[in-house]
């Protein structure tokens, strides 16, 4: 699940709306719906991602933050080190032989780190 599903997700149990309830609300299917908060569709469009802020009545920065998350919505990331430094493919090396042992404090940590740069 993509950071955008998981949020879409909460939203929508949150409002106590079904897939189907909320897919009928945005004129997509139930299946689509269920497919984007899995993280198997591709990236959310900007008009259905202000739909979505429009049906829930999120506005300022909440609705910046459910854009800014769509955006990055890669499921299946890669990481292009051709021309930077070999630490810098080691990094994303073992990064991509870790991450799944990675607890969730670990996680935020990381992202902390990189937040501060």
């Amino acid at each position: 699940m993509t950071p955008f599903g998981a949020r879409l997700r909460s939203l929508r149990e949150a409002h106590g709306e079904t897939l189907a309830q909320l897919a009928t609300a945005l004129g997509l299917s139930a299946a689509y719906l269920s497919a984007l908060e899995h993280g198997k569709r591709g990236r959310p469009t900007p008009g259905l991602v202000r739909a979505i802020c429009a049906h829930y009545r999120i506005i300022w920065d909440e609705a910046d933050d459910l854009l800014a998350l769509s955006r990055r919505w890669k499921p299946k990331v890669t990481i292009d080190t051709g021309g930077l430094s070999p630490r810098a493919t080691i990094l994303a090396n073992r990064l991509a032989e870790e991450i799944a042992d990675l607890t969730g404090e670990e996680i935020d940590a990381m992202i902390d780190r990189l937040d501060n740069l």
